[in-house]
């Protein structure tokens, strides 16, 4: 079994320094520097793995890469509540974070950290997320998975929550279903089908689903959601589904605006599901059923990971998906 007296020789620290940090001792003051070199070398050494009830009693100092565009309000409405509460998950468990925008300022300073959580990834590309895991190999992204085989990663699980949708849709004899989502994107820029419209054309198939419609393009904006509306009325005039699931609500509101300018009638012409449960689907009309997603369990998800990897770093990436629970308004009942 590793000692202390090992991790003390390894990393050049006193004996007492090493027991103090591993205990937690509130009254020890460290460098961030000094406190990575001794967590590294216990890493190394083993010491978690003999130890596995020193690591939730961890207090790391954390950084979070915070990259989300700033331009579109609702979009980033979620991955504010997101940060929010990251930060109130993280004073709960008394760990310090250091907020980030740029990813070259935390390569610059990634020696002050034993990890980092990321949210959102406007403008990253996957040579600069292999430099930050050459000097910060301790990462999970929250509700994203930009690179899989560099970080770990927890996220909603889309693709059960779209299944779930369509057997309830099913279940209210619902049998002409559409599908209203934006594309997404790899890190190169390119666009690809998004999971949500995957698993809805794959999964009303299997459920026996002979009539849908699929509406996906573009980027999570409201005017996205307001030309996909547009369009669905231009193919369709009023001969529409029993009832879309839209990928988000931000999208959902710019169809809700643009159906409200025609005079189609939600949910009398046709019910809407929705994901993510903003802010904002209490509030338009009507308002809006939707798959609520709940940030704080994502966020204390994620420091677990964390500590997990800070503490195992030879473990195999680990990708963790969170169940979603639907909550009932009056675009669907």
């Amino acid at each position: 079994m590793t000692t202390i007296k090992e991790i003390a020789a390894k990393s050049g620290f006193s004996p007492a320094t090493v027991s103090r940090l591993l205990s937690n001792d509130p009254r020890l003051s460290v460098t961030s520097e000094t406190k990575s070199k001794i967590l590294r070398v216990a890493n190394e050494l083993g010491y978690f793995k003999k130890n596995s009830n020193k690591v939730n009693n961890l207090k790391p100092e954390i950084a979070v890469l915070y990259r989300v565009n700033g331009n579109e309000q609702l979009q980033d409405e979620y991955f504010s509540f997101l940060r929010d509460a990251i930060r109130k998950v993280a004073i709960e468990k008394e760990i310090k974070l250091t907020l980030f925008t740029e990813v070259d300022e935390l390569i610059k300073q990634a020696s002050l950290f034993q990890g980092f959580l990321g949210v959102g990834t406007a403008e990253l590309n996957y040579k600069e997320l292999k430099r930050l895991h050459n000097v910060l190999p301790s990462g999970v992204f929250i509700d994203i998975n930009p690179a899989p085989q560099l970080f770990d990663s927890v996220q909603p699980n889309l693709e059960l929550t779209v299944q779930d949708a369509v057997k309830k849709l099913i279940a209210q004899g619902y049998t002409n279903l559409g599908y209203i989502g934006a594309e997404s994107f790899t890190l190169d820029h390119q666009p690809q089908r998004d999971i949500r419209e995957i698993t809805f054309t794959e999964f009303c198939k299997t459920q026996g689903i002979k009539k849908t419609e699929v509406f996906a393009k573009g980027i999570v904006s409201v005017k996205n959601g307001y030309q996909l509306a547009k369009e669905v009325v231009k193919k369709l005039g009023r001969n529409l589904p029993d009832a879309f699931i839209i990928a988000s609500d931000t999208l959902s509101v710019g169809v809700l605006q643009y159906f409200n300018e025609v005079g189609i009638r939600v949910p009398k012409d046709t019910a809407i599901i929705s994901i993510n449960n903003s802010e904002v689907a209490k509030y338009i009309s009507p308002p809006l059923t939707s798959y609520n997603i709940d940030q704080t369990a994502l966020s204390k998800l994620a420091i677990s990971v964390l500590l997990m990897r800070i503490t195992n770093s030879d473990l195999p990436k680990v990708h963790v998906t969170m169940n979603t629970n639907l909550i009932i308004r009056k675009s669907f009942n």
